[in-house]
């Protein structure tokens, strides 16, 4: 395979932080600003959820990528459109009174438009993720691809302390000198929006052009869009140990399926409804920037680690560091601690593990999609992801405002057993060697 630039210090960075930022603002930021305006945790939740539909439900039309354009075709036209939504979401964004602000009553119905941008947007960068994976796994070869998967990571976490850190902490100094709230997330969205566009223009230019980053072409010489979907979704489901693999991808991060909803939240409710009050720009340092970063140092520990060892012997500690931390956020809501450096402490060892543990699902996915339509199957590992966390989100805020945070915490810690379920059950179909340098 042949490139226009050979070292992939110039686009897998890049490439990675792209794919991020529209994800953190669809799925992370969208939680903190509906919270913020005063949208009830149930409705928040929902809704949130519902913006997560695209990348389940993008192992549809994964192979329509496969088929038409390039993948760098692909990646530029949804970087373009994303841009242009970020803008809209700027220019459009509702300002409910402060009055029902303060009593965390505001309907969701008054973000309908802003719901709809963020779908808009959510269906472009489940897009954008089908063709970056894609890319990356045919712009250079497997050893390659191996060694620049903690960096692809690395990138990825960066967006996230840039979407979830730096923005919110823009909002919240915003928020703190001028007491308008709607304001402090109109002024992140369009810091957002240009910085998107900035790498927008950047990868114009400077994404390579790989002789491997064609359509699929059938024995006749024509597209065959349909055929491909059909064989894709075929050779995926007949695969074997397939409904396992399922199982796996569904069950695995059951317990960080409800934490990643309520966790927010939780952090910036006042003390009198069982949060710790923390203000937005304390939120986008403690979570948003020491937590992604420890987010960060977990998932490069997690890629040394199981280059070290493989997969197979990596599942199992991984589960445990997927798992145990997220009895710190039950000390945060029992304890209720004000000093800053405990809560700062707590958050980091959870995401931690979050980012330690994550790194053996990511690795899973890869392994499991191995073969001919690599890119369509990897896209459908990819939507049962997504539907792993849909499925705890959609109930996580109905269920919080019914049992309250401490409950509800405890109640993640007992879904922590599914996690060690599947993978005592998913590890023994493992390639021994699978993972190792």
């Amino acid at each position: 395979m042949k490139t226009n630039v050979k070292s992939p210090w110039w686009w897998v960075p890049s490439l990675y932080f792209a794919e991020g930022i529209p994800y953190f603002l669809v799925n992370n930021i969208s939680v903190m600003m509906f919270t913020k305006m005063g949208v009830p945790n149930g409705q928040m939740a929902f809704f949130t959820t519902l913006l997560y539909f695209p990348w389940f439900l993008k192992g549809l039309w994964s192979p329509v990528v496969d088929v038409v354009k390039t993948k760098r075709w692909w990646i530029v036209g949804m970087q373009v459109l994303m841009t242009a939504m970020m803008l809209l979401l700027t220019l459009t964004l509702p300002k409910p009174s402060a009055e029902l602000m303060a009593s965390g009553q505001t309907p969701a119905s008054v973000f309908w438009f802003t719901l709809v941008l963020f779908i808009i947007t959510a269906f472009a960068s489940a897009t954008h993720d089908i063709a970056a994976d894609g890319f990356y796994m045919i712009a250079h070869n497997p050893s390659s691809q191996a060694a620049f998967i903690g960096i692809r990571s690395t990138f990825y976490r960066i967006s996230s302390i840039f979407g979830q850190g730096v923005l919110v902490f823009i909002a919240g100094l915003v928020e703190r000198h001028t007491g308008n709230i709607p304001l402090s997330w109109q002024v992140t969205l369009g810091v957002s929006a240009v910085v998107f566009a900035i790498v927008t223009l950047y990868h114009t230019f400077f994404l390579p052009k790989s002789e491997d980053d064609r359509p699929r072409i059938s024995e006749n010489g024509e597209t065959d869009t349909w055929r491909e979907l059909g064989q894709s979704f075929v050779t995926f489901f007949t695969k074997k140990g397939v409904w396992l693999a399922i199982i796996f991808m569904l069950l695995y991060r059951l317990p960080e399926g409800f934490l990643i909803k309520m966790c927010s939240p939780f952090l910036v409710a006042p003390i009198e409804k069982g949060g710790l009050g923390l203000g937005t720009d304390v939120y986008g340092i403690v979570y948003g920037t020491i937590g992604v970063i420890a987010l960060l140092a977990g998932g490069i520990v997690g890629g040394i680690f199981a280059s070290r060892v493989g997969l197979k012997k990596a599942l199992w500690w991984m589960a445990a560091g997927m798992t145990l931390p997220c009895l710190t956020f039950v000390y945060l809501a029992t304890a209720l601690p004000s000093n800053l450096i405990v809560v700062s402490v707590a958050v980091a060892i959870e995401q931690f593990g979050y980012g330690f543990g994550f790194t053996a699902y990511m690795l899973y996915m890869m392994y499991f999609s191995e073969g001919e339509f690599k890119t369509s199957h990897y896209a459908i590992c990819t939507a049962f992801m997504a539907l792993s966390m849909m499925l705890p989100g959609f109930v996580a805020g109905y269920i919080q405002e019914a049992i309250g945070y401490v409950s509800f915490f405890w109640m993640v810690m007992v879904c922590c057993i599914a996690t060690v379920a599947v993978t005592i059950a998913a590890r023994r179909n493992v390639d021994s060697d699978y993972g190792k340098k």
